[in-house]
């Protein structure tokens, strides 16, 4: 079986009380609608962790940002593909989070929202989504 890697971006904000969402466009093929993390598609072969985070940031959501620590890392088997997911805290260090960005070939999400509220990545989580599953479990939250 093929193995897909992929990053997500938990962003917080200047005091740590709230953390960036973004909302999936209503088409999306896995989680139409559904609000979560900055997340890769993939992450390229021979690209370093740290690569593929400062791509994602830069083409989700057009800002610059450094690598604070690991938050964890879930699995999941896709059907054709096994996916393997790390969430990454990281710090903006150039530019403000924007959604959609002008870049072709990749998801471009529909809205962003700083919050503390876990609700709509519990809703994600049952759905299927890693990196919501990921963060949850970072902070012993059953969905």
């Amino acid at each position: 079986m093929k193995t897909t890697y992929s990053v997500a971006l938990v962003i917080y904000n200047e005091d740590k009380s709230k953390y960036l969402l973004i909302r999936r466009p209503l088409d999306d093929e896995n989680l139409p609608g559904y609000w979560g993390f900055p997340a890769t598609s993939k992450k390229n072969p021979n690209e370093k962790w740290e690569e593929t985070v400062k791509r994602a940031a830069k083409t989700k959501l057009g800002i610059e940002v450094e690598i604070v620590k690991l938050v964890g890392e879930g699995t999941m088997d896709r059907g054709d593909y096994m996916l393997i997911l790390r969430d990454y805290e990281v710090k903006i260090t150039k530019g403000k989070p924007s959604v959609p960005q002008n870049v072709k070939g990749v998801t471009q999400y529909i809205d962003l929202k700083y919050t503390n509220d876990t609700s709509e990545l519990e809703k994600a989580a049952k759905k299927g989504s890693v990196c919501s599953r990921v963060f949850l479990k970072s902070r012993n939250i059953n969905w």
